[in-house]
């Protein structure tokens, strides 16, 4: 399944699993992810999986590149494909002053907004993959009608809790960051929690997600 493995840098290294973005190859990723991460390999300091790829860092002092290829090589792997990723229910709130792109969409797409959120609430997403900023899930499989490229001009600070679309993805901004994804909507549950140090993101690769609409009221006395 994994169709190259190369270094990057003195002390990393990426399996590649191909260049083809989708739901089957992810869940390959996924599922290697967690075995490699169960195996506990000497030397393996972080694990992170991306839409087709893991990047595996790793001490030094303890191994080297050619020994963890070998260990990811020999290691037996298990099927995860029968546990149960979660579910997860996440409201957003698409009023004017959260959707900051639905004008720039309807444009593009040349659809109304109404049409753009119909269309965006009616499917589940599968998380592919967290990163970019601390917990922040990206989503794939965009439905073709609302596929856009990114802002021409990338926003010095997107509010906390955004949601954006982009070509075939969409995500979450768990903090305020830079961003040039198309704002549609905010929700107010906190995807990511430092505080609860054992499991600070709520939405894991592997998991998939259920968005639905709330009034600003219900947003803004959400938290109370």
């Amino acid at each position: 399944m994994i169709k190259n493995i190369s270094n990057l840098g003195d002390a990393a290294l990426y399996c590649d699993f191909g260049k083809k973005i989708n739901k089957e190859i992810n869940s390959k990723v996924i599922n290697y992810f967690k075995n490699i991460k169960n195996s506990q390999i000497p030397g393996i300091t972080n694990i992170v999986p991306s839409y087709n790829k893991i990047i595996i860092t790793f001490d030094l002092n303890v191994t080297h590149f050619e020994k963890i290829i070998k260990e990811i090589q020999n290691l037996e792997i298990k099927s995860f494909e029968n546990e149960k990723n979660k579910i997860i229910e996440i409201p957003i709130c698409c009023d004017e002053e959260f959707a900051l792109d639905i004008s720039r969409l309807e444009k593009i797409l040349k659809i109304s907004g109404i049409k753009i959120l119909d269309i965006y609430f009616n499917k589940e997403y599968f998380c592919y993959m967290t990163g970019f900023i601390a917990g922040m899930p990206f989503f794939g499989d965009l439905d073709q009608k609302l596929r856009a490229k990114r802002l021409e001009t990338p926003r010095v600070r997107v509010p906390k809790g955004s949601i954006g679309l982009t070509e075939q993805f969409c995500n979450i901004y768990t903090y305020e960051s830079p961003g040039g994804w198309n704002i549609i909507g905010n929700t107010p549950i906190k995807i990511f929690d430092k505080s609860n140090i054992s499991n600070p993101t709520l939405i894991n690769p592997g998991d998939t997600v259920k968005f639905y609409k709330i009034t600003k009221e219900e947003y803004i006395n959400w938290n109370e």
